[in-house]
């Protein structure tokens, strides 16, 4: 089953428009990412998906419920993590969660259960009498991610779920949410960490302008980027060698390090290395610099804005 569909996705406000024909789909069980820089709709797609705003034009569903015609049906499968801490500053936070489940129509002794229940998933269990300003940081963070999970939603949604927080809290709430989606909760992630959609997603979407650039797993966005073999001679050189191996996309030279891009470094080096020795240039080091998918990232979006101000 699909967990979510967007075709067609319009969203202006004014003059600008937020979403520019967004077509996406997430499969049942997938962790996928929104990839993209600031202004770039993933935002606006996750208050359309969970009702805080409604499309222009196009269609959204969860789980085969449209987002407006079927509201109730789509916002019951949906756990939301949000970016910013919009919570009632004056309960203890396990009556929050409480409340929370009861806007489900959950009776109260099951909410409270729940409410428990995600307060030990998340690890802030011995703070559930404790006010939300009263919480640090992290568990703040940690709070958030409780209250999207107490109605035991098929479908987790986290908006730049570790802005702000530690490397080690960063970790763990990834493995946190790793074994939620092992368990078979459908996540979509917004992120600005590409370490973060490396290493949890099975697919990526970049985005840009309101408008998909792509969808891919890591390993093939990682794929479509270009090598990098940093060659140093050991001694001074004028111009740049030439090299004419296969796969050779560009040559550029700065002291004597000779930077070499190419779609496999593994597979040109011995070319180049030949190469070099044949024009008598000796080689002091030589490091291959493999494409990540923040250079993929970067590079589609570059284009993407160019293509849009064009």
């Amino acid at each position: 089953m699909t967990a979510i569909r967007a075709d067609g996705l319009v969203k202006t406000y004014g003059s600008v428009r937020a979403l520019d024909y967004l077509s996406v789909e997430v499969e049942d069980g997938e962790f996928f990412g929104l990839l993209g820089p600031n202004g770039a709709g993933k935002t606006t797609f996750i208050s359309i998906l969970v009702g805080l705003a409604r499309a222009t034009d196009g269609i959204a569903e969860v789980f085969g419920h449209d987002v407006e015609d079927d509201y109730q049906r789509a916002r019951d499968r949906i756990g939301l993590a949000p970016q910013e801490f919009n919570v009632d500053r004056f309960f203890p936070i396990h009556e929050v969660l409480e409340h929370k489940a009861g806007y489900h129509g959950i009776p109260p002794a099951e909410a409270e259960r729940r409410a428990d229940e995600a307060l030990r998933t998340v690890g802030i269990y011995d703070k559930r009498e404790t006010r939300f300003d009263w919480l640090s940081g992290g568990m703040k963070r940690r709070f958030l991610l409780a209250r999207a999970l107490v109605t035991d939603p098929d479908l987790l949604i986290l908006d730049e779920p570790t802005a702000g927080v530690d490397v080690e809290l960063r970790r763990e709430l990834w493995e946190l949410v790793q074994r939620l989606n092992d368990d078979g909760t459908t996540v979509l992630l917004t992120t600005h960490y590409i370490e973060e959609a490396e290493r949890l997603c099975d697919r990526v979407a970049i985005m840009d302008s309101g408008r998909k650039v792509e969808v891919a797993t890591p390993d093939e966005l990682r794929a479509r980027g270009e090598d990098t073999l940093v060659v140093t001679l050991a001694n001074d050189t004028i111009g740049v060698p030439e090299l004419d191996a296969p796969g050779v996309h560009g040559v550029t030279l700065d002291g004597r390090t000779l930077s070499v891009t190419t779609d496999d470094a593994g597979r040109v080096a011995p070319d180049v290395i030949r190469a070099l020795d044949d024009a008598g240039h000796a080689i002091a080091d030589l490091d291959v610099r493999r494409a990540s998918l923040e250079d993929v990232f970067v590079g589609m979006t570059r284009t993407a804005e160019a293509e849009v101000s064009q």
